[in-house]
């Protein structure tokens, strides 16, 4: 059964053990997560990966399953899972466990997902698409977060906020506590102050390397590589910036394929688009077509495990993908 993410709060869960969440903005899952679905929740909650699971043998996955008479209630919450953990969750339906909620958490599932399917279908389970956060929704908790803590931002300082966010409130909520601690030293934040403070586009070769890829440039993408000795820190610092830019592209892809001009677009999208960027943005709109981009995106979530589980070899697992469009 679909439940919208802004329904999530008006509906009662006491009765549902079955909950499959998916999209890119792991801010609001963990907060749907934590504070609606397990909120009050007073037992044991188990967090594990769908590759543990695939690996672990059949003997753990019932102790994982089991509860006997004198265990508190449990709670498995199941992260980066795929389609490929359907037969796992099947299996626990056939059980039929009533004792024990499990929450799976996923990145971007597409409509043929057989895991999506089987939860949209079965009216005793719940599935909520979590999609990304734009100016709508991050604006009232950056005004909740300046009235609480009586500071004060210019308009502009606050899309600056919402663009580096990268439709994730997770990201905002970084980028707000680094204001609260510089608020008990600085008087005044202007929009340069933020613009330091949020470092993510100031890192110039590593915003100039995510746009070389969307321009496949790949001379350009060769040189930055080159002239930069980026650690494991800015490996994932890439990553993100590539998704960021990337997810705004698909955005503007997909209002382009109704025809609308392109320039038009560029010009009123929200958050604003800083206008050195727009002509850019214009030439990457040109190189790519809508699957292969999703593709790419999608591919993200693993290439960050990949990259965290395997530091020492984080900059060619970076590099192959980039040169690989």
């Amino acid at each position: 059964m679909i439940i919208k993410s802004f329904d999530v709060q008006r509906s009662e869960f006491s009765k549902n053990n079955y909950f499959l969440l998916y999209g890119t903005n792991d801010g609001f899952k963990e907060e749907l997560i934590n504070n609606i679905i397990l909120k009050d929740f007073k037992g044991e909650i188990i967090r594990i990966d769908e590759q543990e699971i695939n690996n672990k043998s059949s003997d753990l996955i019932d102790s994982l399953l089991t509860k006997s008479l004198f265990e508190e209630d449990k709670s498995i919450i199941i992260s980066r899972a795929t389609d490929k953990i359907l037969k796992f969750i099947q299996d626990i339906l056939k059980r039929k466990i009533s004792n024990i909620k499990i929450i799976i958490n996923c990145g971007l599932l597409e409509k043929k997902s057989k895991l999506r399917n089987l939860f949209e279908i079965d009216k005793s389970l719940i599935v909520i698409p979590v999609y990304e956060d734009d100016a709508r929704s991050l604006t009232p908790i950056i005004q909740k977060f300046l009235i609480e803590n009586k500071i004060k931002l210019s308009r502009e300082s606050i899309d600056l906020l919402i663009d580096r966010s990268s439709g994730d409130r997770k990201n905002l909520n970084v980028e707000l506590n680094k204001i609260m601690y510089l608020s008990k030293t600085t008087k005044e934040i202007n929009f340069e102050i933020i613009k330091k403070l949020t470092n993510l586009a100031d890192n110039h070769s590593v915003s100039e390397l995510a746009d070389s890829f969307l321009l496949k440039n790949q001379k350009k993408i060769s040189k930055i590589l080159n002239e930069n000795n980026y650690s494991n820190d800015d490996c994932i610092l890439i990553l993100r910036t590539i998704s960021s830019k990337s997810k705004r592209l698909l955005k503007i892809l997909n209002e382009k394929k109704d025809k609308a001009n392109i320039d038009s677009i560029i010009t009123n999208y929200k958050p604003p688009i800083f206008w050195k960027d727009k002509e850019t943005i214009k030439r990457q709109a040109n190189n790519w077509d809508i699957l292969d981009l999703k593709n790419k995106i999608f591919n993200l979530n693993d290439l960050e495990f990949l990259i965290k589980s395997q530091p020492s070899n984080s900059l060619k697992l970076i590099s192959d993908y980039i040169k690989n469009y």
